[in-house]
């Protein structure tokens, strides 16, 4: 896995790209700490090239969201692939997180 960082306006943009599970994900996970610790409450993350997401990295999208929402930020996920966007919908996640087409709307959001 990778994890490409950019900035737009206010927001954080996190790129992941390639594969989410059980061997890379404390990657991301001290990444979003460290934004959520410097006040960055304001964080896309876009899975235009996220092949595959584990259990344990919906675990830490979903820590990440909890945190943000404590302190009024926002925590938005773009650009889902179709397979993604099913195991979203089998665990329940889509109706938790914001998820926009593309990351211009989310953005907007």
């Amino acid at each position: 896995m990778e994890i490409k960082e950019t900035k737009k306006n206010e927001h954080v943009i996190l790129e992941i790209i390639g594969r989410l599970d059980t061997t890379n994900y404390g990657t991301l996970e001290k990444k979003l700490m460290e934004l959520i610790e410097g006040r960055n409450l304001k964080i896309i993350i876009n899975c235009r090239s996220l092949d595959y997401i584990s259990s344990s990295g919906l675990r830490v999208l979903l820590l990440a969201l909890k945190m943000i929402k404590r302190e009024n930020g926002k925590f938005i996920l773009c650009s889902l692939r179709e397979n993604i966007r099913e195991i979203f919908e089998i665990s329940g996640f889509t109706s938790i997180f914001p998820i926009f087409a593309s990351e211009e709307e989310a953005l907007k959001a």
